[in-house]
């Protein structure tokens, strides 16, 4: 019996005190006002969760601007912003209210959600006296580190994650294919409150396992051997992520000591997350393990990411990164190896970095399940 949960609003958040940040992000950047134009920051600042709009933050003025679609909704999410209804694209009405403002010398822009037509497009319409500066990871570097009413976000859509896959086992049986058992999930997701699935389900058996993003196909379950689960929903706008591989019949000696492998490595790295460590030392300890058992060369893909409103996000969990963790980011662990052919193996948590180490917010058995 899966449990129901209901889907929080997000009129908790702080968006006043991550507008101010903004603010404060764009006097140190000499900015006279920055365009947000990527929707998952424009929810994360002004609380919108519509499909078109663009948000523009000077130093007095916080406006966003969308479409008679959104008249009521955005009256209804938008409290710390002004809301202004356009009878065009909201990217030509953000570009008429600069015009009007001649000020505004230097706006700008996210340099990777913007097109290269609607820059120029932009500056064609505003004129040659302002300037238009590329900026990068402006809101991301603010969306990084979550406050604690994100993080309970992220740690009731979690607990569904870890609902489900209780789920998904007590349905998992030979012949049965992973695009059905994939189908029985994501019902069972809907039917317990989540708004959708935060990816294309990763339902994976047999030889199928050996492929990381190996998504659900009309393959069936084997009878026997490697079923990779990896799956996440999205619950008040926040997303889940949470990986675990069971098998069908008894599992050969190979098999069980290369689980047992990701397993250690997935351990190794969670107890070197905490504040401080760098994001490449937390994938050299999973890797390290790996490459001890003779494994590292089919771990092919970086130890983790970040996740919040989007399912991946920054920070990346990877080789050489030199930055640090920080209390309350939240990141994943999911070390895994893959032989062609044969099988593979992945495990993955969600964790929210606290003062002195981590909170693992995926609570699930990590012993290998046997079908």
């Amino acid at each position: 019996m899966i449990r129901l949960f209901a889907i929080a609003t997000l009129s908790i958040m702080d968006h006043n005190s991550r507008l101010q940040r903004t603010q404060a992000a764009i006097e140190q950047l000499r900015l006279d006002a920055l365009l947000v134009s990527h929707l998952p920051n424009i929810r994360y600042l002004c609380g919108f969760t519509g499909s078109a709009g663009v948000l523009l933050i000077t130093a007095r003025d916080k406006a966003l601007l969308t479409d008679g679609r959104y008249t009521e909704q955005a009256k209804q999410e938008v409290k710390a912003a002004k809301v202004k209804i356009v009878k065009k694209s909201a990217l030509a009405a953000a570009a008429e209210w600069l015009q009007r403002h001649p000020r505004l010398a230097r706006i700008g822009i996210e340099s990777s959600h913007l097109t290269v037509a609607e820059r120029d497009s932009l500056a064609k319409a505003i004129g040659r006296g302002t300037k238009i500066i590329a900026t990068a990871q402006v809101i991301e570097s603010l969306r990084v580190v979550k406050d604690a009413e994100e993080i309970s976000a992220i740690r009731e859509a979690c607990r569904l994650g870890v609902d489900l896959f209780r789920t998904v086992t007590s349905r998992m049986r030979p012949k049965i294919t992973e695009s059905q058992l994939a189908g029985e999930l994501e019902l069972s997701a809907r039917q317990a409150g989540a708004e959708q699935m935060a990816f294309s389900t990763i339902i994976a058996g047999g030889q199928r396992s050996a492929l990381p993003h190996g998504r659900a196909s009309s393959a069936p379950i084997p009878a026997e051997g490697f079923v990779v689960c990896d799956f996440g929903v999205i619950l008040a706008g926040y997303c889940s992520d949470m990986t675990r591989t069971v098998h069908l019949g008894r599992p050969q000696n190979e098999a069980n000591s290369a689980y047992q492998a990701v397993k250690e490595a997935q351990q190794a790295a969670l107890d070197a997350v905490k504040p401080g460590t760098t994001f490449g030392a937390v994938d050299h300890a999973a890797r390290k393990l790996l490459y001890n058992r003779g494994l590292g060369k089919f771990f092919t893909h970086s130890t983790g990411h970040g996740l919040g409103l989007e399912i991946h996000e920054a920070p990346k969990i990877a080789a050489a990164q030199k930055e640090v963790l920080r209390p309350g980011m939240v990141i994943t662990i999911e070390p895994g190896v893959y032989l062609p052919g044969k099988w593979g193996v992945r495990i993955e948590d969600t964790v929210a970095v606290t003062e002195t180490g981590c909170e693992i917010l995926t609570p699930c058995p990590k012993d290998l399940l046997t079908l």
